[in-house]
């Protein structure tokens, strides 16, 4: 038996009613806080802790992105940053984990 790594998304704020960010009105993807703009984004093969541990090195590593956590049971990435991120650097990034960038959640 191995034993499995979980990243655990922040706890609700204000701005959000739930870990995964699907509460947002109007169905929109990203939300300004205190500590930046969280966006929430889709990602296709994620299987465990180290594809987690992946997907968030490379996101990471973008110019202005203060945190990141992944959770591969729902695919879902959430990503807080200072400033808006370029999806296709989002995208690019994923990539090169591996994986496939669907959009935003």
């Amino acid at each position: 038996m191995t034993a499995e790594t979980r990243t655990e998304l922040p706890q609700a704020t204000a701005s959000c009613c739930s870990p995964t960010g699907a509460c947002h009105d109007g169905g929109a993807k990203a939300a300004d806080t205190a500590d930046g703009i969280t966006t929430v984004y889709q990602v296709k093969g994620m299987t465990c802790g180290h594809c987690e541990g992946a997907v968030n090195s490379e996101i990471s590593e973008i110019e202005g992105v203060a945190s990141v956590a992944s959770v591969s049971a729902t695919g879902l990435v959430t990503v807080v940053s200072a400033a808006p991120l370029d999806e296709e650097a989002v995208r690019a990034a994923v990539d090169e984990a591996g994986y496939e960038l669907v959009g935003l959640a």
